[in-house]
């Protein structure tokens, strides 16, 4: 088959060639009506599909961005990445989707690999590794933002949870409940991954907040796999704790299913709270206690800032802006 060109079109749409170049790239506003309407009808109707490559080498855009997931295992991925979709669908854009499993070397694979194909910009949860590529891309002015995630020596706007008040607002749950003996259960610390960092900062203030001292073997920093063993230290202690603070849902999916696997009732022989509202918490049994954080405004707001930042990429970015959002407790049995 022939291939359909753009003077085929305006031939079929009786209009110029230009005419239908500016309606093929969004520049119609101008245009009436019933010439918008013909030049649609006739792209339709012969099929006309237009050269992207040339157009984006044309307008030195791709119309494209990435985002680089932490977990796509996390039950927020989904929503943060619908979110971002559909503000960016509104705009024509398009969006990559790649998972770096908190690993840094997948993350640096994918950046590079992003960047190769020229996209105009890139929202990351970053592994808190890879700091020189960060800072190599935000010296080229290149549009990137971070989401979940901040680092501190990198003047990258970020969007995030306020991740020491959901800290306190679990804590002061557990401590109404009548809870002194207060566990944290969190993953390893090692690459300083903010949202650790403040939330377990968060435990500790509220805990001093309420009165409570800080016990060191009260507290678990472990890759996901040792939580079923983490929590079976802790409940083996002299003196154990009668609640477990769980700071994601993928610890709280392991310490249910340590708690099914042992008969553990609860809340009567422990109680559990965790940050992030699961899809199933409230069918679970018990209806679980959590930490919701608004995960689909918070993808919408940092896409919107991208789009923005791809169109005046020519504009120096001299100060950080980090966007907390209010996290609020679900309580249920």
């Amino acid at each position: 088959m022939k291939k359909v060109t753009i003077s085929d079109v305006a031939k079929h749409a009786n209009v110029s060639k230009s005419t239908v170049s500016q309606f093929t790239n969004g520049r119609y506003h101008y245009m009436n009506i019933e010439t918008k309407k013909r030049i649609k009808k006739s792209i339709d109707e012969l099929g006309y599909q237009g050269n992207f490559i040339a157009r984006s080498l044309r307008v030195k855009r791709t119309s494209t961005i990435g985002v680089i997931i932490a977990n796509v295992l996390h039950f927020s991925s989904p929503s943060v990445i619908r979110a971002i979709e559909d503000v960016c669908n509104k705009h024509n854009i398009h969006v990559i989707v790649c998972n770096a499993d908190e690993n840094p070397h997948k993350e640096k694979k994918y950046i590079n690999m992003l960047q190769a194909k020229q996209l105009d910009g890139l929202i990351v949860f970053p592994t808190g590794a890879n700091v020189d590529l960060y800072k190599s891309m935000v010296v080229d002015n290149y549009p990137i933002v971070f989401m979940d995630r901040l680092i501190n020596e990198l003047s990258v706007d970020a969007f995030l949870l306020d991740n020491e008040m959901a800290s306190h607002l679990a804590v002061s749950y557990l401590v109404k409940q009548k809870h002194q003996k207060i566990g944290i259960i969190t993953p390893p610390l090692d690459r300083k991954i903010s949202p650790r960092i403040e939330r377990i900062q968060g435990y500790k203030k509220a805990l001093h907040d309420h009165g409570i001292n800080v016990r060191k073997n009260y507290i678990g920093n472990v890759e996901i796999d040792e939580v079923e063993q983490e929590i079976y230290r802790m409940t083996h202690l002299n003196d154990p704790p009668t609640a477990i603070y769980l700071i994601n849902d993928l610890i709280l999916m392991e310490a249910l299913n340590y708690i099914k696997k042992n008969n553990i009732n609860m809340p009567e022989e422990l109680e559990i709270i965790s940050v992030d509202d699961v899809p199933f918490a409230d069918i679970y049994n018990p209806a679980l206690t959590t930490i919701r954080q608004p995960w689909f405004k918070m993808g919408k707001d940092a896409a919107h800032l991208l789009l923005k930042k791809t169109h005046d990429s020519n504009k120096l970015q001299v100060k950080r802006e980090v966007y907390r959002y209010k996290p609020e407790l679900i309580a249920r049995r």
